[in-house]
């Protein structure tokens, strides 16, 4: 990497851990896709799992009591299911394909986000299929599983408490599974990856940290907006590269 490159990844670090010590989420929906810019998503995808299994730890203290284990025991087996998919998938898929289909992901967030879109509607347990298939499967690929499961958990649980703690115990077992995963198909066997893990993590818990202190002023429709914004331009930017490939 060239100097501006890895200024650029401290950047792009920094902003998306100060967003998940804020907000609690939205790490690896961010740092993917700027990161795939100019790395390939075959190293990217294994580092962020790393730094934001390691930020699950340090933020989750998730509460056994709250957990809605009914809830996570539908959604695991078949988002593992997802994550097998989405692996053999990120081994063997070449680049351009892969670059299109998440600037095509991250494109549908960004716009939900940016108008704000949702529903108060419960949901149907039947979609506990296509959004734990989908966040395992995205997961696994691109890094950036959470939203269909944040979509769906969001609308079969009201009460904030129990959701992030269910959410918690939720992403920290499927990341485990991505660990595994990743480790059973050498992602996770480079040193490079390694090695990349350990420079950006000093950064990575200041920046959780930070966030963690911050008191931001944006009310949080304003900073769900904000976020879309930069996803739809990261989604713009992907398209782009993926085109040129």
């Amino acid at each position: 990497m060239s100097p501006g490159e890895i200024a650029a990844a401290a950047a792009i670090l920094l902003g998306a851990y100060v967003i998940r010590g804020i907000t609690g989420f939205g790490s690896g929906l961010i740092a993917v896709p700027l990161l795939a810019l100019f790395m390939p998503l075959q190293f990217v995808v294994p580092w962020v799992l790393l730094l934001d299994f390691t930020a699950s730890i340090l933020i989750g203290g998730f509460n056994f009591g709250l957990v809605k284990w009914r809830e996570i025991g539908i959604l695991i087996p078949l988002g593992t299911l997802g994550v097998l998919l989405g692996t053999g998938l990120l081994v063997n898929l070449p680049q351009a394909p892969m670059l299109f289909a998440l600037a095509a992901f991250v494109l549908v967030f960004a716009l939900r986000s940016v108008f704000d879109v949702h529903g108060d509607k419960p949901a149907s347990r039947l979609w506990a299929i296509p959004a734990s298939l989908t966040g395992g499967t995205v997961g696994a690929l691109f890094g950036t599983g959470g939203p269909p499961y944040v979509i769906y958990l969001t609308h079969r649980i009201r009460d904030k408490g129990v959701l992030r703690a269910t959410l918690s115990a939720l992403f920290f077992t499927e990341g485990l599974a991505r660990i595994v995963s990743f480790t059973a198909a050498g992602l996770l066997l480079s040193p490079r990856v390694w090695m990349a893990y350990a420079a950006a993590l000093p950064l990575v818990l200041g920046a959780l940290y930070a966030g963690g202190r911050a008191h931001v002023g944006l009310a949080p429709a304003q900073m769900t907006r904000l976020i879309g914004v930069l996803l739809l331009v990261s989604s713009l930017s992907l398209f782009f590269k993926a085109w040129s490939l």
